[in-house]
């Protein structure tokens, strides 16, 4: 690997911001940062922010079960493309991520990625909430996020131990919060709007009773938790008086909680089926309030593929989730009204911190560090179109939206895996 300047951008990362050339030595790691730097080859950044690469803490890969849908090829090279060097794999695969033996397989698979892959093993046998999954082998593998993915564990006595056990070997719990019993049946917000359209909702207290339920086990075990999606002002408030509390409890929010209503689904379209659902306005304004107060750790995409057809069923038939690695960024840049080092927190170096990433990932650029970053045109203005994703899958609810913001270079352990725009292999 050739040694490259990123040349004529300005650097924004933990420590502030300032001008500078950053060198890349071929090793693949930092050798300089300041002014009026060259090397052999010369990516332009003029005008441009240079920043860690994104981190991603939940995503389906596709692969293995779902190819059809995404592979991890396809999958990290949409990722890179939106400026993410590093994505934390959800377990709920085909076969689920609840062993060691496939996990290796897993980890031999995402080898020849286009950005790294930290997979997250499942906390119970198959994702069902019955019996605890092989947590030390995985964990011996290098495994330090452990979840369920999209599916709650009911039975509290099984969380605790899932916690203590964690909480013995440095593990992070990512847990989706949901009552099943409250939530089952339904496609979308229980409220004014699923009562019009005569679709089955989901009470904003079955967020909330899981997200206090987490908690309260979490403060009883001394567990790290963290908490997928949350939607709602009354999780954020619960999250904010917890950390008051010093509790080690962090969560994320997807975009489309924090740009969409529930009004989006009197169109009957499946992609506004989301799983937290989209809330009303009034929820919206309080998750992006809880953003700029910090009681919000990180921005997650929940990039989760599926074959077109499924997301053409009837609403209550379609399966849940879209994807979102090349949207994020842009719509952060575009929606949400917080300082620029304040979107890179919660894009980067937050969720590097959570994933258990931050030694290579998100952080402060310094001379010796991986060069894992990301070089950001905020100015460009684009249209979101789904066929032109690299992703296999091509549904987006922000299909036709313009968006300001997108990633000119994409550098992964130094390899620009992202030049202009386009991805190099």
């Amino acid at each position: 690997m050739p040694e490259l300047v990123i040349k004529g951008g300005t650097v924004v990362d933990r420590a502030g911001e300032r001008r500078s050339d950053i060198v890349v030595d071929d090793g693949g790691c930092i050798a300089a940062i300041g002014p009026d730097l060259n090397a052999g080859s010369v990516l332009d950044a003029e005008g441009c922010v240079v920043t860690s690469g994104l981190v991603d803490l939940r995503a389906r890969l596709g692969e293995p079960g779902n190819e059809q849908a995404e592979t991890i090829e396809s999958a990290t090279r949409s990722a890179a493309l939106g400026g993410y060097t590093a994505i934390v794999a959800m377990p709920d695969s085909d076969p689920v991520v609840d062993s060691a033996a496939v996990l290796r397989d897993l980890q031999r698979l995402a080898q020849d990625a286009l950005c790294h892959v930290a997979i997250a093993g499942a906390i119970t046998v198959g994702c069902a909430g019955e019996q605890l999954a092989a947590i030390a082998e995985m964990a011996s593998l290098g495994v330090r996020m452990i979840s369920d993915a999209g599916h709650a564990i009911g039975d509290a006595r099984l969380l605790r131990r899932a916690m203590e056990y964690a909480g013995d070997r440095d593990l992070t719990l990512s847990l989706h919060c949901e009552d099943a019993a409250l939530a089952s049946g339904g496609h979308m917000h229980e409220g004014a709007v699923s009562s019009l359209l005569g679709i089955a909702g989901i009470p904003a207290e079955a967020e909330e009773l899981a997200v206090m339920r987490a908690i309260t086990l979490g403060r009883l075990t001394g567990a790290r938790v963290h908490l997928q999606g949350l939607s709602t002002g009354g999780s954020a408030g619960i999250i904010r008086a917890s950390k008051t509390q010093g509790l080690a409890v962090t969560c994320d929010v997807v975009m489309p909680n924090l740009v969409l209503t529930d009004a989006a689904v009197a169109t009957y379209d499946a992609r506004f089926k989301l799983a937290p659902p989209l809330r009303p306005a009034a929820e919206v304004a309080l998750l992006r309030a809880a953003l700029a107060d910090g009681a919000v750790d990180a921005i997650a995409s929940d990039h989760t593929p599926w074959e077109p057809h499924l997301k053409e069923l009837p609403f209550d038939e379609a399966p849940v989730g879209v994807v979102g690695f090349e949207t994020t960024l842009a719509l952060a840049l575009t929606e949400l009204d917080l300082p620029l080092a304040r979107i890179l927190e919660l894009l980067s170096w937050r969720p590097a911190a959570i994933a258990g990433l931050d030694d290579t990932h998100g952080g402060t650029l310094s001379i010796g560090r991986p060069a894992n970053l990301a070089v950001i045109d905020q100015a460009t203005e684009w249209v979101v179109h789904g066929d032109a994703f690299a992703s296999r899958s091509v549904q987006s609810p922000f299909e036709g939206r313009r968006v300001r913001g997108r990633v000119r270079h994409t550098l992964v352990d130094g390899e620009a895996v992202v030049i202009d725009g386009l991805a190099q292999r």
